[in-house]
């Protein structure tokens, strides 16, 4: 079943303008930097425990010559070949749902929570929008992390106010589902096998693409299929795109591709 109403789709892939040997390079000094950054940290525990949960990350810093006008709450999604989220792991990370339940043909709780059990849907909470922020309090006192926010399609324009600026801090925007088809399952391990490519507002944009505990080859790869897709589905596609930049958290950003004779 299409899944086309919450995602966009993929153009076909052409050969890439973006050198693997300067992923390489540019991943082996993120690896390099990142070793002795936390041997010289490994006396503070507690700050070590921090860094694993803040900088266990790749991203891939977007740079376009005109701001694309496209749907800003739905992201662009590039399959990945090494998922950020392993769905089959015993500790995945906890993914949450939030329905409509204030619709005059609203989906209840409880028939979501039917429906993700006989599933086996990876949705470990479902949150009412008529309780969001006291539930994402709740959360928070639990000390329970979503990793990803899924959220019914119809609830897209009104959430960003809903959810508040502290959220909008966290850059979990949520991803739309369409509940009213019946491939839920599908919907939401595409999201979770893919990065998420947001457009921003301006003309830079940040996408989270890989793992630090995945090896240095799977990293490359990861980037590679990224920049690849972002590259040929933005608006414009490759002539729009003027830099490919990559980084952790905390360091400087390195340079994987710059448009040759860009104004």
């Amino acid at each position: 079943m299409s899944t086309t109403s919450t995602m966009a789709a993929l153009p076909p892939r052409n050969q890439s303008k973006v050198d693997p040997n300067n992923v390489n390079r540019a991943v082996k000094s993120l690896l390099k930097w990142w070793d002795s950054k936390s041997n010289k940290s490994q006396k503070n525990s507690e700050l070590n425990e921090n860094e694993n949960e803040n900088d266990g990350f790749v991203y891939l810093i977007v740079t376009v010559k005109r701001i694309p006008q496209l749907d800003r709450t739905n992201p662009i999604m590039i399959p990945l070949p090494h998922p950020l989220i392993d769905l089959s792991a015993e500790d995945s990370p906890e993914l949450c749902l939030i329905i409509d339940d204030k619709h005059k043909n609203k989906i209840t709780k409880e028939a979501a929570l039917k429906k993700i059990e006989a599933e086996k849907i990876p949705i470990t909470t479902v949150i009412k929008v008529s309780k969001l922020k006291s539930d994402l309090v709740k959360l928070e006192k639990e000390k329970r992390c979503c990793e990803l926010y899924f959220a019914e399609r119809r609830l897209m324009p009104v959430l960003p106010k809903l959810l508040g600026k502290e959220f909008a801090k966290k850059k979990k925007n949520p991803i739309a589902v369409n509940l009213r088809h019946g491939n839920w399952k599908e919907q939401i391990e595409k999201a979770c096998e893919s990065a998420l490519f947001f457009v921003g507002t301006g003309t830079c944009s940040v996408v989270k693409v890989a793992k630090l505990s995945m090896g240095r080859k799977e990293i490359v790869e990861n980037v590679m299929e990224s920049v690849n897709g972002i590259g040929d589905s933005v608006p414009g596609k490759w002539k729009n795109v003027r830099f490919f930049h990559i980084k952790l958290l905390e360091s400087m950003a390195l340079p994987v591709y710059e448009q040759v004779g860009h104004p």
